[in-house]
């Protein structure tokens, strides 16, 4: 696991770290829209790129921009890093996840500065990291949708 501190971005930079364009949906907007409840104009998205980390159980992203998707902080967690630290931390909402053209619905922990992706939304969306090459993959087994196992 990677320890997230806020000089993370530069030092990831230097060690072949796996970055991918993400787009993150409020769900709870996403639903009212569809149930013709809120105005599409007013759909919270954020786009950015995310830092892929195969040792990360969850996805975490930065106060900023739970902020700016407006979601609410359920609960109280604890996160324990890399090094052995533990914090408590705020659980969000549920957050849709877009990434390598697939979609998942999960809630994510606010901390750091950056938008990190974790092992639970990578194993829903069924990608692999191939790391010689920097990016993201669909499971050979699987490439044309992701498949759930049960």
């Amino acid at each position: 696991m990677i320890n997230i501190d806020r000089n993370l971005s530069q030092t990831t930079k230097n060690m072949g770290a796996v970055r991918v364009k993400v787009k993150l949906t409020n769900a709870i907007d996403e639903e009212l829209v569809k149930r013709g409840l809120l105005n599409p104009n007013l759909l919270r998205v954020y786009e950015a790129e995310a830092l892929i980390d195969t040792g990360a159980v969850r996805t975490a992203i930065p106060v900023e921009v739970c902020e700016h998707l407006g979601l609410r902080i359920r609960s109280q967690e604890i996160a324990k890093y890399a090094d052995g630290r533990q914090e408590t931390v705020g659980l969000t909402g549920p957050m849709i996840i877009e990434m390598a053209g697939r979609e998942t619905i999960e809630a994510a922990m606010v901390l750091g500065d950056i938008v990190l992706i974790g092992q639970t939304v990578l194993e829903t969306l069924d990608l692999l990291v191939d790391c010689k090459n920097q990016r993201l993959v669909p499971n050979p087994e699987n490439p044309e949708r992701a498949v759930l196992r049960v």
